[in-house]
C-alpha cells in the first residue's frame, strides 16, 4: 500500500516572514491567551517498535498530517511532538464555537484514513494489519501562554502550557477520547452536562486541581451550547 504524503505547508503552520528573527539581537516575547489543543495517537509506540519501520512510520506520517489539516484552521498548528500535534488557537484570531467541532473532525479524519487502510487489500505487512489498533486522544485546555523564538525557533511557554501536555496523562479508561478542561469548555460556550459528557476532577503537581469533562467520539458526540457564549469571535 502507498500512502503519498502531501509536501505542503499543512494549513495554519505560518511561516516566518521578515528580517532577523526575534531572538537574534532583541528578544520579542508576547503573552496572549487562547486554546491549547493536543492531539496524540495512542497505541503510537507499541505501534511503531513492532511493525516494519518504513511503512509503519508512513502509515502514522498520513494519520497525523490528516488531523494537522483538520484542526487547521480554525487552530494554528504550533509543533509536531512525536506521536502528538501540538495547536494553538489565540482569542483574538479564532472562533471559539468553532472549536470543539474542528477537534470532532480531527477525529473523523483519522478515523476515514484508517478505514481507508483497512480496505486496502494490497498489503498485508504487520503495519498495516496493526492499524486499526491506533486510536486517537484529544485534549483542549483554554490559558495563557507567552509566544517566543528561542535560538530562531518558534514556541509558545507558561503554566497552562505545562498543564495542557500533563492532561495527556490521566485516569480515562478509554483507548479515544475527547476531554476539555473546563476553562476551555467555557470560552467555547459548550455546557458540558447537556453535552452528555463526563466530569472528571484532575489534579497534578504544582498545577493544582482541575476540572475537566470527556466525550466519546465515536457516536459522533456533538457540543450542547450554553444560551450565553463566553468565547464567541
Amino acid at each position: 500500500m502507498s500512502l503519498a504524503l502531501s509536501p505542503q505547508r499543512p494549513s495554519g503552520v505560518l511561516p516566518y516572514e521578515g528580517g532577523a528573527r526575534p531572538g537574534e539581537g532583541e528578544r520579542r516575547d508576547m503573552s496572549d491567551a487562547g486554546f491549547l489543543v493536543l492531539a496524540d495517537i495512542s497505541g503510537f509506540t507499541a505501534f511503531v517498535t513492532g511493525t516494519e519501520l518504513e511503512h509503519g512510520a508512513e502509515i502514522t506520517g498520513a494519520l497525523l498530517e490528516t488531523v494537522m489539516h483538520r484542526l487547521a484552521p480554525p487552530l494554528e498548528i504550533q509543533e509536531l511532538e512525536g506521536d502528538a500535534v501540538f495547536a494553538i488557537g489565540a482569542d483574538r484570531l479564532v472562533n471559539s464555537r468553532l472549536v470543539p467541532s474542528a477537534l470532532m473532525d480531527a477525529f473523523r479524519g483519522f478515523r476515514e484514513v484508517q478505514r481507508t487502510m483497512a480496505l486496502d487489500e494490497s498489503c498485508s505487512c504487520g503495519a498495516c494489519r496493526e492499524t486499526a489498533r491506533l486510536n486517537l486522544k484529544v485534549i483542549a485546555h483554554h490559558g495563557r501562554f507567552v509566544r517566543q523564538v528561542v535560538g530562531g525557533h518558534a514556541r509558545v511557554a507558561g503554566p497552562d502550557v505545562i498543564l495542557a501536555h500533563r492532561l495527556l496523562k490521566n485516569p480515562v479508561n478509554a483507548a479515544g477520547y475527547l476531554l476539555f478542561t473546563e476553562p476551555a469548555l467555557e470560552r467555547a460556550g459548550v455546557d458540558p452536562m447537556a453535552s452528555g459528557m463526563e466530569r472528571r476532577l484532575l489534579s497534578y503537581a504544582y498545577l493544582g486541581e482541575m476540572p475537566c469533562f470527556v466525550a466519546d467520539p465515536e457516536p459522533g458526540w456533538q457540543p450542547t451550547f450554553a444560551e450565553a457564549t463566553v468565547g464567541a469571535a
